[in-house]
């Protein structure tokens, strides 16, 4: 059995096979427990792809599996003034279930820190939920781990307030 052939690119906004294949992948997220549950909505699979292209603190990677789309992160550069430098935040990744067990989100993240290392930044951040045990294991495994300013104090938390 030939071992599949896995390639991780730099989405191009304007390119329309990437611009779909990063909405796909994000909808097939969207629509899993762990994304939510629902789909994304026609407003959100019709603008995300041009959204993104104006923002030039966003990077997403794709990857591909024997030409198929398999596996997707959205990141966003944000700034540590603990540091002053910059950091991306990565807000999805994305491995779709058939792709599963390739270890797609380790190449995508190995991509993503090298992105990272070369525009000078100090970290790489994301979120996680509780719940979602495998994806904690997969951070942990690439050297994710939570923090503390002072441990006394304690876990640092993810907090939201939505705005409309």
């Amino acid at each position: 059995m030939t071992a599949p052939s896995i390639e991780i690119l730099l989405v191009d906004y304007k390119n329309p096979r990437h611009a779909q294949d990063l909405v796909h992948l994000l909808n097939v997220y969207a629509m899993d427990p762990m994304g939510g549950g629902a789909p994304l909505t026609d407003q959100v699979k019709n603008t995300l792809a041009a959204e993104l292209a104006k923002r030039n603190f966003a990077i997403s990677l794709l990857a591909y599996v024997d030409g198929k789309p398999a596996g997707l992160i959205n990141a966003f550069e944000g700034f540590s003034t603990f540091a002053a430098k910059p950091l991306l935040n990565i807000h999805d990744i994305i491995v779709a279930k058939e792709f599963r067990g390739l270890q797609l989100s380790q190449e995508l993240l190995g991509a993503l820190e090298t992105i990272a290392r070369e525009r000078g930044c100090c970290k790489l951040t994301l979120e996680v939920l509780q719940g979602n045990e495998t994806a904690q294991r997969a951070y942990q495994k690439f050297g994710f781990a939570g923090y503390a300013l002072d441990p006394a104090i304690g876990q640092a938390l993810f907090w939201q307030k939505k705005l409309s």
